[in-house]
């Protein structure tokens, strides 16, 4: 069923999961906020105007895409601990609850994206872009679209790995193989970019990596679920100081990168513990959170959760609005950021309000029942 924002929370609702999510959706606005209009760490800006931003967005990097993952995966296993479905069914679900928003978001973000083409001067690459069945394909399979509709394909190709998952709640040791799956990863990333650089199959190929390579963070999130039905709170708090040492390492990692990115106004991608660190903060995060289910979360967190996919969805609306009308300012990264940090969150928290309100668009973020196909047949009486 659809979740109904705003409404009481159920007394056994997990709190700290929707603290999560609602996290991890608000950190993608700071996250593409805390770049340039071209998605870089303002490298035309002298190192101490860097200082701030990076700082910023290496707290903002922690709750990453991968995080939204890891809970999606942890309430679909849930959900089928409630409503067992076979694997065909479950499929299907989850096929129309994703796909058919991503379909709607893909043909809107098309459309809008020419918007800041022309106002940044690449309207008719835009435009040549739109005419393009090799661009769509890429639309449609990859998210290639908008920088964020990635998200959509990339869950959806690792729910089909739910087994898998399964298996990891019932054996929680298994989680401990999203080391080895991210070290595939790297070690296969560094062998696609180079040979196949500048060949329409590189991002397939980069993609069918993630997704594989991804399967990971489903077995983190299978064996959190395990172990959250096995153990008590008491067992499970026991954790929160390891989990919270083992965080601050990684952090620390974190800042090294950064303070590279500050003195080369370039991402460090070459910096193998930078590497680590961002794509294991999600699952130390996680850990740490469900480490604290015992705490007394602000039931506001679940009422609110329900909008942050939304959130994701729709908060580029109003970021491309907010670096169109900021394109020729001379003010400082840091004010820049905040401006649009600013503009962009309330905007978009108002924007995704009002469409979970209208019946005929919510489900476009999840927040309402999918459109029907099918005709609608009405028996007159006789």
């Amino acid at each position: 069923m659809p979740e109904t924002p705003l409404a009481s929370a159920p007394k056994d609702r997990l709190v700290w999961v929707d603290a999560l999510r609602l996290m991890a959706g608000l950190s993608m606005v700071g996250l593409h906020a805390t770049a340039d209009a071209n998605g870089q760490p303002w490298p035309d800006y002298p190192v101490e105007d860097r200082v701030l931003p990076m700082l910023l967005r290496a707290v903002i990097y922690t709750a990453r895409t991968e995080l939204f993952l890891i809970i999606s995966v942890f309430l679909l296993l849930m959900a089928l601990d409630a409503r067992p479905k076979s694997y065909g069914q479950t499929i299907s679900v989850q096929a129309r609850r994703l796909l058919v928003p991503f379909a709607f978001w893909t043909g809107f973000y098309a459309l809008y994206g020419l918007i800041k083409a022309d106002a940044f001067g690449y309207l008719d690459a835009g435009v040549r872009e739109l005419q393009d069945p090799v661009a769509w394909l890429g639309y449609v399979t990859l998210g290639s679209v908008k920088y964020h509709m990635h998200f959509i394909p990339t869950l959806f190709g690792l729910l089909l790995f739910f087994p898998l998952f399964r298996l990891a709640q019932r054996h929680p040791f298994l989680g401990l193989m999203v080391l080895a799956c991210l070290l595939i990863k790297r070690e296969l990333d560094g062998f696609i970019y180079p040979t196949f650089w500048g060949e329409a199959v590189l991002p397939y190929l980069v993609r069918s990596v993630k997704i594989l390579t991804y399967v990971g963070y489903g077995l983190v999130a299978g064996s959190c679920l395990g172990l959250w039905q096995r153990q008590t709170l008491q067992a499970r708090a026991r954790f929160f100081p390891l989990l919270l040492f083992f965080g601050a390492l990684l952090f620390l990692f974190k800042l090294i990168a950064t303070y590279k990115t500050i003195e080369t106004g370039q991402w460090p991608f070459g910096y193998t513990a930078g590497y680590w660190a961002d794509f294991l903060m999600p699952v130390a995060l996680f850990g740490l959170c469900m480490s604290l289910a015992h705490k007394q979360w602000p039931p506001v967190l679940s009422r609110l959760a329900p909008f942050s996919f939304g959130i994701y969805l729709c908060h580029p609306i109003f970021l491309d609005l907010a670096e169109i009308a900021l394109r020729d300012s001379t003010m400082s990264p840091m004010a820049l950021i905040a401006i649009k940090m600013g503009c962009t969150v309330s905007a978009t928290c108002l924007f995704v309000y009002i469409l979970s309100r209208l019946r005929a668009l919510a489900w476009t973020i999840g927040l309402g029942p999918l459109p029907s196909l099918a005709p609608k047949f009405v028996k007159r009486p006789s």
